[in-house]
C-alpha cells in the first residue's frame, strides 16, 4: 500500500456518520434499506437517519462507481490547470458525464468544494483519499490505471504526497512542543489561575469572529449543566483555507492539549475533534496521537496521576457540508442530525452538545493556548497588537511564487505578506476567503488584526491575467451549493446571486441587472439565519464597489433580456402531451 493512503480504521465510534460512510463505501451508495436498518439499529426516526443521508454531499441514494472522483472546484486547488479543463479531459476520457457513474459502474465523476489542498494545484479525492491531480498528463496516467482496473494501491505513490510548506513559521510554529507541559503549568497552578493566563493573554478566537476566547470559558464553567463539553471545529471549509491540514499534521498533539487544559478549566470530562471529511485520511494519525497521550497519562482517566481529572476526545468525521463549520450546525452534526445552524440565543457556552454548556473553538486557537498555559500570558500579549495579541497562521495559495502556511504578528500589512510569498502584479486579494474581504491595490497597506482587517486564515491572491467577474462567479457557486437550505433569503437568493453572475458573463445583462443583484447581495446579508448566508455576498458586493470595470465591460445588453427561456423550458411538457401547436408555444 502506499505510505501516503492509510485505510480506514474499523476503531471509529459507532457515530452516525461512521457507520453511513462505512455503508457508502462497501455499496457505493444507501440504499432505502440501509437507511432502516441503521435507524432500527440505533433507535433512531427513519426520517432522521434519511434527512443526514440527504444531507451531506459525501452519501448518495445512487450507486457511485468503484473509482468515485470528485474534482475539487476552487480557485486555487480546483480542476482548471492553466487553460486545461481537467474535469471535462477526465469526462471525455473515460466515457462519463460530471454528476454521473458510468453505465458499467466502473467510474463515477463529479466536483466538490475546496479540499484543503489549494497551495498544491489542481487536486482530486478518488475514493475518499485526497490526489494531486497537477496536469492534463497526470488525468490521462489515472484514466489509464482506472480502466485497466488498477488498485489505489498501485497507483504511483507521489500522486498521494502532499507536501506541507511552511516558508514562514512564527511565535506557534517555531516552538517545539513538550507534551504535557502545558498540563503541568495547569496543576501547578490551579484552575483559576490557568484561566486568568488565558484572559490576560488577550487570546481571541482564531476563526474570524475573534470572541475573546478567556471570557469564553468562564462563561462555560460558570453556566450550570449536568455535563460540560470540549469540542474542537476542524472543520475548516472556507475556500483557500489549508492550514487546519497542517497542524493537524505537525501539532495535533498541541491541539489535545489545548483541548485538556480547557477541559480542567471548565470540568469537562467528555470532548469531541469534528474533522472535516476531505481530511478522513488524516484519521489514524490523529488516533495516534490520541493513544499516545493515553499512554502517556496525558488523556484518559487520572490525568498525571489526578484522581479527579478524567477527560478524553472521540474523533467524528464529517461528511462534506461547509455549513458544519459554524459552531450550532457542528454541533448538530455531532448529534447525528443535519448540520443547520440553530437559532441563538442561547449559545454553546450555555447549551450546546446535548443541551450542555460546551465550549468550541478552531484547531488554532487550542494551539495557541496550550502554549499560553506552558509559557505564560506575558509572553503571548507581547507579539502583535494591543487589541490582537499573539500571530495569526495563514494560508497563502493563487498567483504567487511560494503558497503555504504563514505565521505573522497580528498587525502585518497585506503588502508585507504579498512581498514575502513572492507575489507581483498583484490585482487583488480575497482575504479570509469567499466570505471574508476582497481587497484592491489601493488597501494592500491593511494591518491584519481585529481592529483592521480580521481573517480566519486565508489568503487568496490574484494577478493581473484573473478575470475577477469569474472568480465572483466560482463564489457565487459555492454559496449556492453550500447553502443548508434552511432560510429563504439564503437557499433562494444565493442561487439567484449566481443566475445573475451567469447572466453577466454570458453577455446579457443591463445596467438594471446589475442593481437588482446589488438589492439581492444586500437582502441575502441583512436577513439570512447564520453567518453563511449573512456573508456571502460579500465578495459580490466588494467586487462591484471595488472593481466596477470588471462588471461594465460585460453590460452588452440596453434593453431587458429574459435569464431564461420561457418557451425553452415548457418543451417539456410539450414532450410529454404530445403538443407541438401555435399554442403550446408562448411567442404565438
Amino acid at each position: 500500500m502506499n505510505p501516503c493512503i492509510q485505510a480506514p480504521t474499523n476503531s471509529a465510534s459507532p457515530h452516525l456518520l461512521h457507520i453511513l460512510y462505512a455503508l457508502q463505501q462497501q455499496y457505493r451508495h444507501i440504499s432505502a434499506e440501509s437507511i432502516n436498518q441503521v435507524a432500527a439499529s440505533l433507535d433512531l426516526p427513519v426520517s432522521q437517519v434519511a434527512a443526514v443521508v440527504e444531507f451531506y454531499a459525501f452519501f448518495s441514494r445512487e450507486p457511485c462507481g468503484r473509482y468515485h472522483l470528485l474534482l475539487s472546484n476552487c480557485t486555487s486547488c480546483g480542476y482548471l490547470a492553466g487553460d486545461t479543463n481537467l474535469l471535462l479531459a477526465l469526462s471525455q476520457r473515460m466515457g462519463v458525464n460530471p454528476g454521473k457513474t458510468r453505465a458499467d459502474g466502473l467510474v463515477s465523476l463529479g466536483e466538490t468544494s475546496c479540499i484543503g489542498l489549494c497551495d498544491q494545484g489542481a487536486a482530486l479525492l478518488v475514493n475518499s483519499v485526497p490526489l494531486v491531480a497537477r496536469d492534463l498528463d497526470r488525468v490521462e496516467q489515472m484514466a489509464q490505471l482506472i480502466t485497466t482496473e488498477t488498485p489505489l494501491a498501485h497507483w504511483p505513490d507521489e500522486w498521494f504526497c502532499i507536501q506541507n510548506r511552511i516558508p514562514k513559521p512564527g511565535l506557534l510554529l517555531q516552538h517545539r512542543w513538550d507534551a504535557g507541559a502545558g498540563l503541568r503549568a495547569a496543576l501547578l497552578c490551579g484552575v483559576t489561575e490557568t484561566l486568568a493566563r488565558i484572559q490576560q493573554s488577550g487570546l481571541r478566537g482564531r476563526g474570524g469572529a475573534g470572541f475573546n476566547t478567556g471570557t469564553k470559558w468562564q462563561s462555560c464553567l460558570a453556566a450550570p449543566g449536568a455535563a460540560h463539553y470540549v469540542i474542537c471545529n476542524a472543520d475548516e471549509g472556507e475556500p483557500g483555507t489549508f492550514k487546519d491540514r497542517v497542524l493537524l499534521q505537525h501539532h495535533a498533539d498541541t491541539m489535545v492539549e489545548g483541548m485538556t487544559l480547557c477541559a480542567f478549566v471548565i470540568g469537562a470530562e467528555k470532548g469531541f475533534v469534528y474533522l472535516r471529511g476531505e481530511y478522513r485520511y488524516l484519521l489514524p494519525h490523529l488516533q495516534a496521537v490520541l493513544a499516545q497521550r493515553r499512554q502517556s497519562g496525558l488523556l484518559g482517566a487520572c490525568i498525571l496521576g489526578q484522581r479527579e481529572f478524567n477527560f478524553d476526545i472521540e474523533l467524528v468525521v464529517g461528511a462534506g457540508a461547509y455549513i458544519c463549520g459554524e459552531e450550532s450546525a457542528l454541533i448538530e452534526s455531532l448529534e447525528g442530525k443535519p448540520g443547520i445552524p440553530r437559532v441563538r440565543p442561547p449559545f454553546p457556552v450555555t447549551q450546546g452538545y446535548l443541551g450542555q454548556p460546551t465550549v468550541v473553538n478552531n484547531v488554532e486557537t487550542f494551539i495557541a493556548a496550550a502554549h499560553i498555559a506552558c509559557r505564560g500570558s506575558a509572553w503571548f500579549a507581547a507579539v502583535g497588537t494591543a487589541a490582537s495579541t499573539g500571530s495569526k497562521i495563514l494560508s497563502i495559495s493563487g498567483d504567487c511564487q511560494s503558497p503555504g502556511i504563514y505565521e505573522y504578528p497580528f498587525g502585518v500589512c497585506v503588502q508585507q505578506v504579498l512581498d514575502d510569498c513572492g507575489a507581483d502584479q498583484v490585482q487583488a486579494v480575497q482575504v479570509g476567503g469567499p466570505s471574508g474581504t476582497l481587497l484592491g491595490k489601493d488597501a494592500f497597506n491593511r494591518a491584519l488584526g481585529f481592529e483592521d482587517l480580521s481573517t480566519g486564515g486565508s489568503f487568496l491572491i490574484f494577478g493581473q491575467q484573473r478575470d475577477l467577474l469569474t472568480v465572483n462567479r466560482n463564489f457565487a457557486r459555492f454559496f449556492a451549493h453550500e447553502s443548508c437550505g434552511f432560510c429563504t433569503p439564503c437557499r433562494v437568493g444565493t442561487q439567484l446571486l449566481k443566475n445573475g453572475l451567469d447572466k453577466i458573463i454570458e453577455g446579457n445583462a443591463t445596467p438594471a441587472d446589475v442593481d437588482e443583484i446589488t438589492r439581492l447581495g444586500l437582502l441575502v446579508n441583512h436577513r439570512s439565519h447564520c453567518g453563511l448566508g449573512q456573508t456571502a455576498a460579500n465578495h459580490l458586493l466588494q467586487g462591484l464597489a471595488h472593481f466596477p470595470a470588471a462588471v461594465t465591460q460585460r453590460l452588452t445588453q440596453a434593453d431587458f433580456t429574459p435569464q431564461f427561456d420561457l418557451d425553452a423550458a415548457l418543451e417539456a411538457a410539450r414532450q410529454i402531451t404530445q403538443r407541438d401547436d401555435a399554442d403550446a408555444h408562448l411567442d404565438n
